[in-house]
């Protein structure tokens, strides 16, 4: 489930940004807009249909999960 501080990746075929990584800033209707980055060459952030989107679990996190 993706909501806002998830790390996310970009799984578009047709986008440009395929395979960045990103943090979800906020998410409006079938939309979220991605805060791109530690990394890539700028700080940008860019709305993407979920759809568009995977939630990434493993290896880098902007807000790693707790520890119990």
């Amino acid at each position: 489930m993706i909501l806002p501080g998830s790390t996310v990746k970009v799984t578009d075929e047709n986008s440009i940004y395929r395979g960045y990584v990103g943090c979800v800033q906020r998410i409006q209707g079938k939309k979220a807009a991605v805060l791109m980055d530690s990394h890539t060459p700028w700080d940008k952030m860019i709305t993407f249909r979920l759809s568009e989107l995977n939630e990434v679990t493993e290896g880098f996190q902007y807000y790693p999960k707790k520890k119990k």
